[in-house]
């Protein structure tokens, strides 16, 4: 939750924006978005989608699993191979 606070935060910083002013367009207080920034885990996952729709990377969130290489790979295991039927005579 750290580096994803961090992540936050340089990105708050790029855009040249206030804890305040990011804090009044996603609704919530200052101090919830100084503690997101510091990785706080008790903060709830919707104030962060919020904190991120106002800093402008909300299809970030598209970006999470999306490259599943171990479920991919535990489906594969789990396919049945197709037997070959007998020849008919």
């Amino acid at each position: 939750m750290q580096i994803v606070g961090e992540q936050i935060r340089l990105a708050r910083l790029r855009r040249n924006l206030s804890i305040a002013q990011v804090a009044e367009r996603a609704t919530c207080s200052p101090l919830t978005v100084s503690r997101i920034e510091k990785g706080a885990p008790t903060v709830a996952i919707g104030i962060y989608l919020r904190v991120l729709y106002a800093l402008q990377l909300d299809d970030d969130i598209l970006l999470i699993a999306k490259e599943d290489a171990m479920g991919k790979a535990l489906q594969d295991l789990s396919l049945k191979k197709r037997e070959r039927a007998s020849k008919k005579e």
